[in-house]
């Protein structure tokens, strides 16, 4: 059992790799947020988790119907927010990546300094 650092005390495993895998497998190694592949490529399958739709850290149970399989950049995006139904947190997941691509893009596209790309 890990330790919890803030309070020293020890804390129950979000999900054995048993009960990620069958909530992986039932979901098709897809994420439930972006539909990432998770069968596509192994770079895929080593990015994909299980997440609590309603987190841990807002009392969501570890129950098969709480679960989902998402890869981590969506469960990084999603954090411990709640959401009234999955629908809107992929919507709000799906709306912050396509911020995030974009902000990445105008990055690469304007260098910081005025260097000029060969």
């Amino acid at each position: 059992m890990p330790l919890n650092i803030m309070t020293l005390t020890r804390v129950d495993m979000p999900v054995s790799q048993a009960e990620g895998l069958k909530i992986l497998e039932r979901d098709e190694f897809r994420c439930r947020y972006c539909g990432l592949d998770g069968k596509a490529s192994f770079e895929n399958a080593l990015v994909m988790s299980v997440d609590f739709i309603v987190p841990r850290a807002r009392k969501g149970k570890k129950d098969p119907a709480n679960l989902v399989a998402c890869c981590r950049p969506c469960n990084m995006i999603k954090g411990t927010r709640v959401y009234k139904s999955i629908e809107d947190a992929k919507k709000y997941v799906l709306a912050r990546r396509e911020e995030m691509r974009q902000a990445w893009e105008s990055k690469r596209s304007h260098p910081a300094g005025g260097a000029v790309s060969a």
